[in-house]
């Protein structure tokens, strides 16, 4: 009779690090953004966001940020990675390239997650409706409610559900590793840039990257078990790193 920790060990090897360590990340993100919102609903956040949000502007004038022009432009231009218009086109540039590679399941799973994700951050600014930091001038035009920064948290939906889903139609680690740091990337730097140009709170920044990962994270998850099912189509067969 094999010992018990044995056949656990041997139960657990069957799955994917995915199907393992998401769910729980996933569930980790959403706590943390419930969490935060009760804090920013008790008004808890204001000293601090206040705080750091000028920390980033010039004491003699507030409607200059901190640092040369050229960075107050180049964080427009990385502001932009998070609009709604370089989303879709993303999106959609994604989804073709998985309907050219006969991947018509993972492009309809794509369309799904990221639509669902667009309604989710739509209804959460909906029912939150924080203004809008009034403390500086803001570097762009805004249209919607503070909290969950869209930008943020869209980021993190597109673009980290956009390269799970890419990795797991690569069998090279070093693509897979490459295209998740890309994405974690981007979406930093689109949530800075959001503070920097005073449009956003830091905790709507950071809500907004809780909640978009915890979506994220969802997505990888389920895609990994459709993929165990056959339900979406699997990786490819491994092909060398050389």
């Amino acid at each position: 009779m094999p010992h018990p920790l044995s056949a656990l060990l041997t139960r657990l090897g069957r799955f994917e690090l995915p199907l393992l360590v998401l769910p729980g990340v996933a569930a980790l993100a959403l706590w943390g953004f419930v969490a935060l919102a009760d804090e920013i609903l008790e008004g808890e956040t204001g000293d601090v966001d206040r705080r750091l949000l000028l920390s980033l502007r010039n004491p003699q004038d507030l409607s200059n940020p901190l640092g040369p022009l050229w960075l107050e432009e180049m964080m427009r231009d990385v502001t932009a990675f998070g609009g709604t218009g370089p989303l879709a086109f993303i999106t959609a540039a994604c989804i073709l390239y998985l309907l050219l590679r006969r991947r018509r399941r993972s492009a309809l799973f794509l369309f799904a997650a990221i639509a669902g994700g667009q309604l989710m951050s739509t209804l959460l600014k909906a029912g939150f409706e924080r203004p809008r930091p009034d403390l500086v001038p803001h570097g762009m035009t805004v249209y919607t409610a503070s909290f969950p920064s869209g930008h943020a948290m869209m980021t993190a939906i597109v673009y980290l559900t956009l390269a799970a889903l890419l990795a797991r139609s690569e069998s090279r680690k070093r693509l897979k590793a490459f295209l998740l740091l890309l994405a974690v990337c981007v979406t930093l730097l689109v949530g800075v840039s959001r503070v920097y140009l005073g449009v956003h709170w830091p905790s709507d920044v950071l809500g907004g990257w809780m909640i978009g990962s915890a979506w994220a994270a969802g997505c990888w998850s389920l895609v990994a078990l459709l993929q165990r099912r056959g339900d979406v189509e699997g990786e490819p067969a491994a092909d060398s790193d050389t």
